[in-house]
């Protein structure tokens, strides 16, 4: 199985940037798409962004449209959400997760394998 890891996470002020990456441990890592999700306290898992195996095609939730940025490196075998622009709400648990297929997927029951999360905590 793949297994990822997520990095990158801390505390920043409102306004502030975040660079998250999930690097996951084998080759075959190229062949799916990715996606993001979070859990803020309290409430339940949301999609954030996914994208597709290679790259070229990626989708956001309306939330964080504009302001995030998925992106992979197939050959280091990481993908990266770039955060922008951070708000309060933007506080939670980040996971990256993969689907067994190369298409962008929403939808967290088609997802496969699963990181341990890092924590982003936006402080006002």
């Amino acid at each position: 199985q793949v297994q990822l890891v997520e990095s990158g996470g801390g505390l920043v002020q409102a306004g502030g940037s975040l660079r998250l990456s999930c690097a996951a441990s084998e080759r075959t890592f190229s062949r799916n798409a990715m996606g993001w999700f979070r859990q803020p306290p309290g409430k339940e898992l949301e999609f954030v962004a996914t994208i597709n195996r290679n790259g070229a095609i990626q989708h956001y939730a309306d939330s964080v449209n504009d302001r995030f940025t998925v992106s992979r490196d197939n050959t280091q075998t990481t993908v990266y959400l770039q955060m922008n622009e951070l708000k309060p709400e933007d506080t939670a648990v980040y996971y990256c997760a993969s689907v067994s297929g190369p298409d962008i997927e929403r939808d967290v029951a088609k997802y496969k394998y699963w990181g341990q999360g890092t924590q982003v905590t936006v402080s006002s």
